[in-house]
Formats: structure tokens, C-alpha cells, sequence
């Protein structure tokens, strides 16, 4: 399997807040890549194909990192980590990438979604989700971009534990002790409560 996706960054010789709100002026958002060895190399992104690259990747998908370097370029596998927005501006304030060794295992949390109705909830029960995303292990480019869980077949007083889930080929769920990802659940006294009086009609004006 192949990378897909390059991003095309330059490498930056300054640092600090005055800097980095220079470039953000430029259209260009500052980080840092770590590398797979240890190494930080400050660089910049365009800001236009670097939220695209996000919106398509995520945190779970790898993609190659091109850093130019005075003319010299070098591409590295990379994972974004951690990556900072504006609190009200839709723009991105800094991004931190994570290099990647393509033959060893890395540890992702995958975003969980959920698929299908229930039939316990046709008949009348309650769908609780406990997971938004689920830790998972694998080499980058085995890595799903999300997990897919169909709760069709799951009946009232149903579970769905991460030992249940099915992953794909050479990925496995990281965990200490088995836990829920999903139930349906019959609705509680309070529910059936709250139901009644939404239901219940109110009486014509005379």
C-alpha cells in the first residue's frame, strides 16, 4: 500500500509568537515535525491545502510530509497530532506532525461510527453510545481511517464490547480490560415519565 496524499511545507528559521503571527498575516500556519528518530524540524504550511489535507486525513490516515529546504526537499510519513485552531475563526493556529516508521506498530485513537437502527430501539428501547473512538494498534498504513459499527441486529438489554468489534486485517483494539462501546437499553421509569407527558394531550380552550 502506498501513500497518497503529500502535503508540501517549507522549513522556518524563526520561532516564537511575534513569528508566527507574521506568517499566519502570509496565509501560512506554523509546526513542528517530530520525527520518527527524535528530531524537531520547525516548518510552515499554506494554510488552504493544509485544512484540506485535515479534513480528508484526520489524525488516523498517513500522508507524506514534503519539507523544503532551501530548494532541497525530503518527503517523510507522517500522522498530524496535535493541531490547535482559533477559538472562534475557522483557521488553524498551529500544527504539530508525527512522524512515523512504516514498519512498526503506532497506537491511534479511531473516531467510532455508528451505523443502522436497532431493533431494540423499534421496540421501545434506548440506544446509549459509550465510545466516540476506540485506541487501536497497527502498522500507519493499516490504520482505518474510522471504525464502523452496524447496530441493526442489537436487541433490548444488547451489547456490543470492543472484543466484539470487527477490525480489519493486522489491527487490533488496545485495551486493558474489555469494555462497552455501545447498548441498547430499556428506558428507564424517569423516560417512560417524561414520554407520558409529551404525549399526553392538553385539554381545548372552552
Amino acid at each position: 500500500m502506498d501513500i497518497e496524499k503529500t502535503l508540501q511545507v517549507s522549513k522556518r528559521a524563526e520561532s516564537g509568537k511575534g513569528a508566527s503571527g507574521r506568517l499566519r498575516a502570509q496565509g501560512l500556519v506554523p509546526g513542528v515535525f517530530y520525527t520518527a528518530k527524535g528530531e524537531n524540524i520547525s516548518v510552515q504550511a499554506p494554510s488552504l491545502p493544509l485544512e484540506k489535507m485535515y479534513e480528508q486525513v484526520g489524525h488516523t490516515t498517513v500522508f507524506n510530509l514534503e519539507i523544503d529546504d532551501n530548494g532541497n526537499k525530503t518527503s517523510y510519513p507522517v500522522l498530524f497530532w496535535q493541531v490547535q485552531s482559533h477559538p472562534y475563526k475557522k483557521c488553524f493556529l498551529h500544527v504539530d506532525y508525527y512522524g512515523v516508521d512504516l514498519e512498526k506498530e503506532i497506537k491511534v485513537d479511531v473516531p467510532v461510527e455508528f451505523v443502522g437502527t436497532a431493533k431494540g430501539v423499534k421496540l421501545g428501547g434506548i440506544l446509549e453510545k459509550y465510545r466516540e473512538s476506540v485506541r487501536l494498534s497497527s502498522k500507519p498504513l493499516d490504520m482505518p481511517k474510522k471504525l464502523v459499527v452496524d447496530v441493526s441486529d442489537m436487541d433490548i438489554n444488547s451489547t456490543i464490547n470492543v472484543t466484539d468489534l470487527k477490525l480489519p486485517e493486522n489491527v487490533k483494539a488496545v485495551f486493558d480490560q474489555s469494555y462497552a462501546v455501545v447498548s441498547v437499553l430499556l428506558p428507564s421509569k424517569d423516560d417512560d415519565t417524561a414520554a407520558a407527558g409529551e404525549n399526553k394531550e392538553e385539554p381545548a380552550a372552552s
